[in-house]
């Protein structure tokens, strides 16, 4: 079943859809809202992501209002990091559903976007039979996402370590880690 056919978590009266690729212009504005310049991804990367991965791309609108919130994901492999700004690789055998950018716009923060976003990446991993979640925390979101299980991970074999190291960007406050948990 795909996000788009199945309902999802509501959060603070706004809902949770896949994304489509006319929801790339309104990704693009959130990204602009939420990250300084030398953390934004390119438009192309954002296009060939979803297009590799729908089933685990999500928007979150809330009422009368467009896309306040989006999260693009994918399956991996644990403790594997995809360097920021780069395309993303599906292993043949993934075990994990690895959070890659979840952005929500300023005038929907403080509705629980992030939370149904990751709600219902976590409900597709499970329901997908992956056994963790991983992703990057930034801008010193680590509290957000130990909240919600995660943990996180002292030593990083390479080259996910130096993928990591490209999260350590101006503007970004604070230090990129990476964080993962179980699921099974």
């Amino acid at each position: 079943m795909t996000p788009s056919s199945k309902k999802q978590p509501a959060a603070s009266h706004g809902a949770v859809r896949a994304m489509s690729d006319r929801d790339i212009p309104a990704v693009m504005r959130i990204q602009a809202e939420s990250y300084p310049e030398p953390m934004q991804e390119s438009e192309a990367v954002f296009r060939a992501r979803l297009a590799l991965t729908p089933a685990t791309c999500w928007i979150w609108s809330g009422p009368g209002q467009g896309a306040g919130a989006y999260l693009f994901s994918y399956p991996s492999s644990k403790d594997a990091v995809t360097a920021l700004d780069h395309p993303f690789t599906i292993p043949a055998a993934p075990d994990c559903l690895y959070l890659h950018d979840l952005a929500v716009a300023p005038d929907a923060r403080g509705r629980r976007a992030a939370n149904a976003l990751a709600a219902a990446a976590l409900e597709k991993a499970r329901a997908d039979g992956l056994g963790w979640s991983a992703l990057v925390s930034v801008q010193r979101s680590q509290v957000f996402w130990e909240t919600l299980g995660y943990a996180a991970v002292e030593s990083l074999p390479s080259p996910a370590r130096e993928n990591l190291a490209s999260y350590q960007v101006q503007g970004n406050q604070g230090a990129a880690v990476y964080m993962r948990q179980q699921l099974t």
